[in-house]
């Protein structure tokens, strides 16, 4: 079923179904930073339907084929110490080829807060470039994951023919630590954790749920 409401335009996928585990699978990925997590305390699982990034990919067509980023906020309720992505929200932004500023945020927060909703991650477009966290990227995580320790950033890189998407964070303690201590702005090289790990890897506490509800707030 998908409806559409105004002013703020709302489309709502409404899978029907109970969350069974034959419908829930583990997010995987290989790379060379595929490993074990470096996360020292267990994280609760993260639930999400793929359709909704495939929803969000579809809605930031446009922007790609101008190569202009496009970015939107994940959220989600807990329940059972699981999370469960029910929102992804568009917010009004400004683009290039490598940035996405998202603008009037208090909308945003307002539509988390109405359905008493988490921030546990973002999502945004990587038009032409390869799959992968840009040091800007890291700062606005960091910003997610300080809130929120399951916070994770998925990167859309339609161009990528090794990976069309990734799902990301910030290492804990080593990659937490060396953002937090960094006040550079822009794109900027960072230093190496010093307990050896990356300063990002892939998530290994996210699934995909085909029977997930969810609804897409686009406010551009």
């Amino acid at each position: 079923m998908v409806t559409l409401s105004f002013p703020s335009p709302s489309l709502s996928f409404v899978e029907s179904g109970t969350c069974k585990s034959s419908n829930v699978s583990r997010v995987l990925f290989s790379g060379p930073d595929n490993g074990e997590s470096s996360q020292p305390k267990i994280l609760r699982d993260v639930h999400i339907s793929e359709r909704l990034m495939e929803e969000f990919t579809e809605l930031a067509r446009e922007n790609t084929e101008k190569d202009l980023e496009t970015c939107g906020t994940l959220a989600a309720f807990l329940e059972r110490g699981v999370f469960y992505v029910t929102t992804l929200i568009i917010p009004k932004q400004e683009s290039t080829a490598n940035s996405c500023q998202a603008m009037n945020e208090v909308d945003v927060f307002a539509i988390q807060n109405e359905r008493e909703l988490y921030p546990v991650g973002w999502i945004h477009t990587h038009p032409s470039q390869g799959c992968f966290m840009s040091s800007v990227d890291l700062h606005t995580h960091y910003s997610y994951q300080v809130m929120v320790p399951e916070a994770f950033a998925i990167v859309v890189a339609p161009t990528d023919s090794s990976r069309s998407y990734g799902i990301f964070k910030l290492t804990n303690p080593g990659g937490m630590e060396v953002l937090r201590g960094c006040s550079e702005t822009g794109f900027h090289p960072h230093k190496e954790p010093e307990d050896g790990n990356p300063v990002y890897e892939h998530c290994s506490n996210v699934y995909k749920n085909s029977n997930l509800r969810f609804e897409i707030f686009d406010l551009r």
